[in-house]
This record gives C-alpha cells, structure tokens and sequence, in this order.
C-alpha cells in the first residue's frame, strides 16, 4: 500500500488535543505545507513538542513562519521547547497564562527525544544540576550520584505524532535530508506514534543511495509531497 498521502489526508489524522513533535530549528526543517494546513483546521490544544516557537518571520518574507503560525493562531496549549526568544507572542501568550511554556536544555531536549525512540528509560546529564532544571519533575526522573558526580536522570519524550521534512524521500518512505535541515527529524522519527514527512522531493525507490539514507523508511508511516 502507497504511503503518499494529501496534506488534508494527512491534517485530518491528527486530533485535538494531539501531542506533536516537529522537526526544525528557527522553522528551517519545518513541514511548512502541513503546518499551514493544520493552522486552517481549527483544531487545537496542541502538546507542541519542538526546538522552538520558530519566528514571526520567515527569510521570504513569510508572515508567522513554520510552527509560529499554530502558536500565533494559539491553536498550541503546552510547548516543550528549548528557546523561545524570537517568537515574542510566546512570551506573551505565557505571560497571559494561556501557553504552558517549559524549557529544556537542547542537548537534554535531544536525548530525551532519543530516548524515547530507543525505548530507553531515561538518560544522565550533569545538565542542569544545581538549577531549576531540577524542578521540572514531569521531565526529571531524580538526581543521581556517579562516582562522586551528580546527574540528572532526564525521562524520555515522545509524542503521538511526529511530523518532519525531508529533501528526498523514496516511496517507501526512506529520507535524505539537504544540509542542516535534518536537526531533530533524525530523533524525532523514532519517537512518535505517528510519523509523516513533508517530501520536498518524492523520488523512485533506490534513488537514495542506501548510504545517504538518514531516516530509514520503516520508520515512516506517511509522506507528504511538499512540492506539489
């Protein structure tokens, strides 16, 4: 069975109330058809699981680009993100108590994702010891003593669907991504329930050396042709 899907197809999986993880940094290496598709669909109360709240901007000019455009719409209730500075209504829509906004350090953020993905009880990171890291009790397990040293034991993260961009992607599903784009795609995909890309290009199978091939497609539910 095809795993190519339309962007609607694709929108009309995810619920409200959906947990989401999206690949990107800034919103370079958003799914920009799916997010513009899923900020027209009036569903909400997004668990928003990404590096970051992306930027009220994009470099064409772009008006509330990638993932901004769900929080600009406050379509998002909850971003787990690791900063958020550039997105000022962020820190608006936190101040005014209607976006719960928690903040993990990126390595942490990384691993924590991997984690989830690997099936992995937690990871170590001397990360945060000592700061109000500590506090964040739904993503800390415990502090933990190593040979002398402290570490926090941070739990893993994961989602009910994990929506990520790809260059080239091949009909069964196999990634290739272009330049730093593949940020948090790589992590991602192995932690969600669902996961769809947004394929730049959508080529024959075997058009991907297997050795370029980042995000092998077992990992991939469905695809979106984003250049459609």
């Amino acid at each position: 069975m095809s795993k190519i899907i339309s962007v609607k197809e694709a929108v009309a999986m995810i619920p409200d109330g959906a947990s989401i993880m999206v690949g990107g940094f800034m919103g370079c290496g958003n799914p920009h058809r799916i997010i513009d598709e899923l900020s027209k669909s009036g569903k909400g109360n997004f668990k928003l699981i990404c590096n970051d709240g992306a930027q009220p901007g994009g470099p064409m000019g772009e008006e509330h680009y990638g993932v901004a455009k769900l929080i600009h719409n406050r379509q998002v209730k909850h971003l787990v993100a690791t900063h958020v500075g550039l997105n000022p209504e962020v820190g608006q829509q936190m101040n005014e108590g209607t976006l719960k906004v928690d903040l993990i350090p990126q390595g942490s953020f990384a691993e924590m994702i991997r984690a989830g993905g690997s099936g992995l009880g937690g990871v170590l990171t001397p990360t945060g010891v000592g700061t109000i890291i500590e506090e964040l009790k739904d993503y800390v397990h415990s502090v933990q003593e190593i040979d002398g040293k402290k570490f926090l034991l941070m739990k893993p993260l994961r989602a009910d669907f994990a929506l990520i961009s790809g260059y080239r992607v091949d009909k069964l599903g196999n990634v290739w991504y272009k330049g730093s784009t593949s940020n948090f795609g790589l992590m991602m995909a192995t932690a969600a329930n669902v996961v769809i890309v947004e394929a730049d290009n959508i080529v024959e199978v075997g058009e991907i050396e297997p050795e370029n091939v980042r995000t092998p497609g077992i990992f991939v539910d469905y695809i979106v042709d984003g250049g459609a």
